[in-house]
């Protein structure tokens, strides 16, 4: 009863400050209430330590990617990666090629979608290198889930989320944090 009364108003407070999305190709165009679970995934410090040591890893190595193939491309001329797998996509943009990057930075925000295997592993399922929308859904997530379950956070260690949008650098110039 307690439950489907906070979940009744973490969705209310979603619909509210408009945290919504409409499913493409769905003709009702209706807009839903991002769909999120009120039990959170707890993952120990330790073994977040190690996700989060991958993570960083994978985003240096999407940045390295990005500036070969952009540069020298001898990624491509290597044939570790077909060529046209590359040039034919319509997001490989042309006009970048040559230009350097500060910091050597092409995908700025990474949104990389973890899922846990049968066997609990964590795996990447995709990385969002485009637009990824699912850091203001992070954001909201965790300011409805403090509003609507504080016993839940109030001494427990959690990490806080709430300073991303202040961490990324203000400018060109300013290097990412580490």
């Amino acid at each position: 009863m307690e439950f489907g009364r906070r979940r009744a108003l973490a969705d209310l407070t979603f619909r509210n400050q408009g945290i919504t999305f409409t499913v493409y190709g769905d003709e009702s165009g209706t807009e839903r209430t991002f769909p999120f679970d009120l039990l959170p995934r707890i993952i120990p410090a330790a073994e977040w330590s190690l996700i989060e040591a991958g993570l960083i890893q994978r985003v240096r190595a999407l940045n390295l990617f990005l500036r070969d193939i952009y540069h020298e491309a001898k990624i491509l001329d290597e044939g570790v990666i077909p060529r046209g797998l590359v040039l034919g996509n319509p997001a490989f943009r042309r006009e970048v090629h040559g230009i350097a990057m500060p910091h050597d930075v092409y995908t700025h925000v990474s949104g990389i979608d973890l899922i846990r295997g049968d066997d609990g592993r964590y795996m990447v399922l995709e990385d969002n290198l485009r637009t990824p929308s699912g850091v203001s859904y992070m954001l909201a997530n965790r300011m409805v889930m403090t509003r609507t379950f504080p016993m839940l956070f109030e001494g427990r260690g959690v990490r806080p989320v709430q300073h991303y949008t202040t961490a990324l650098p203000r400018d060109a110039a300013e290097p990412f944090p580490s």
